[in-house]
């Protein structure tokens, strides 16, 4: 009975406000008029409101955690070509190789057992200590490698990774022989897609006493990101740097930057330096928190800067000793399958390894803060991290992803993650098709070479004439 007189009196509530909003709404002139935010927030959207809002409070650049909203990379667009008789599907119980080298013509190459691969979140910089140890222990159980990020060696997550990466950075944090020689490979990093290569800082009042001794800086003193190399006063530069490094090291050593329309002009002075491999990060790449000009306007989207990379690298001849990594925005298996048919070696993630990796952990601080709040070196959460939990986490999320990857291998009628290529890819866009060179899902394959006959087939009922006659009309 007591429900029943509660349920009523809510309901009389919610009708007379009801009621008073909707009249309000049908009877008052726009401009004081409830419903104008409405079609102000489909003008400037509740984004660039509440950023205006931030902007406005603090007088200072905004940071927007993980980067870009403006995702403009179509994987949608792409999908894989299945087979039944134009070549059978991969027999059943045959085995599917998931691994990669890195740096094939280095002395030693990193090799790995998956292709998935955590791209560089820094110690500090983005991320607590105990995130950095759970992102190499899962990286390990899944047999693949870590990176550093833009931070020094820190001794607790080099022991935690099987495979680690090291970025010779822009701080200057890393580049000493003492660090370096503990390296599986060496990426030098002129910048990110979330970042370019902007300056950034970090406060001294910001920095933990741990923090400070693996920086090495002095009471008060701020961590600061330069644009450059504190040994590049030019281009060519580089390729005394990396040529200092292959000297000194026999582990790969690459180049890392943020994907640009200049990249074949860039890529042409690495390549001359003789770097063993080369991370894209695209526009879309993540960050712990960014400019959001930077994050949103600057630089390439991933799927156009990863097919230009390989395209310039396979004109110059050099694709079969310089490995790619795809970074920027890659999150499921599907993206990293297209990504690898477009020529990438490896891929690198990040955002969605975090989210892996915290998992039903979120909870722990949502709803009261968001999510990054676990994860991050300024977080509020950061003690309440889990390491083995986060760590198995991220595991079964990589080997998910790697299981789903071979039943799609079968399907596509291969058996090696390398044997992809862009005859294993169709795109519903004739733009698209141009640009990537892959083939237009609305007319018939293209020509192709049987190389061992060193013959022509066109896998159609079509002859080539007809199906250019079909084109055109």
């Amino acid at each position: 009975m007591f429900e029943k007189i509660m349920n009523k009196m809510m309901m009389s509530i919610m009708n007379n406000m009801m009621d008073y909003m909707w009249k309000r709404m049908m009877e008052e002139p726009y401009t004081e008029n409830l419903f104008s935010m409405v079609t102000i927030m489909q003008k400037l959207s509740p984004r660039a409101i509440i950023e205006a809002g931030m902007r406005a409070e603090s007088g200072k650049p905004i940071e927007r955690p993980l980067g870009t909203y403006n995702i403009l990379s179509e994987w949608n667009k792409i999908l894989l070509n299945p087979v039944h008789l134009y070549r059978l599907p991969t027999q059943d119980g045959v085995e599917i190789n998931t691994k990669t080298v890195i740096g094939p013509k280095a002395k030693k190459p990193l090799k790995l057992e998956i292709p998935i691969l955590i791209t560089g979140m820094s110690y500090g910089g983005a991320l607590s200590l105990k995130a950095k140890i759970a992102l190499a222990k899962g990286a390990t159980m899944a047999g693949t490698a870590t990176n550093s990020g833009e931070a020094p060696l820190v001794n607790e997550e080099r022991q935690a990774a099987k495979y680690f990466i090291g970025q010779y950075n822009r701080a200057g944090w890393m580049n000493n022989h003492e660090q370096l020689k503990e390296l599986d490979a060496i990426e030098i990093q002129l910048g990110q897609g979330a970042q370019a290569a902007a300056p950034m800082g970090m406060s001294s009042h910001q920095i933990g006493e741990d923090l400070r001794k693996a920086k090495k800086l002095k009471p008060g003193e701020d961590a600061m990101i330069h644009t450059r190399l504190s040994e590049m006063n030019q281009p060519s530069d580089f390729i005394k740097v990396v040529k200092n490094l292959k000297n000194k090291y026999d582990v790969p050593v690459g180049l890392k930057f943020c994907a640009t329309h200049y990249l074949e002009k860039e890529l042409e002075i690495a390549v001359k330096a003789g770097i063993d491999f080369v991370v894209v990060d695209g526009a879309e790449g993540g960050t712990h928190g960014g400019p959001t000009t930077l994050e949103d306007d600057v630089g390439l989207p991933t799927l156009f800067a990863l097919s230009r990379t390989v395209r310039f690298l396979e004109r110059v001849e050099v694709k079969d000793r310089v490995s790619v990594i795809a970074s920027g925005g890659l999150t499921t298996p599907g993206h990293f399958l297209k990504a690898m048919a477009l020529g990438a070696d490896a891929i690198y993630i990040g955002s969605i390894a975090l989210m892996a990796l915290l998992q039903a952990q979120m909870a722990k601080a949502l709803p009261y803060e968001p999510a990054p709040q676990i994860p991050l070196y300024l977080g509020k959460f950061k003690e309440d991290l889990d390491i083995e939990e986060g760590a198995q986490h991220l595991a079964k999320f990589l080997k998910s992803c790697i299981e789903e990857m071979k039943l799609t291998m079968y399907s596509l009628g291969k058996s090696d993650l390398a044997q992809l290529d862009r005859s294993d890819l169709v795109v519903v866009d004739k733009n698209l098709s141009d640009v990537l060179g892959v083939d237009y899902a609305g007319y018939l394959p293209k020509v192709r070479k049987i190389e061992q006959k060193n013959q022509y087939i066109y896998p159609s009922v079509m002859s080539e004439e007809k199906e250019e006659d079909f084109r055109l009309h």
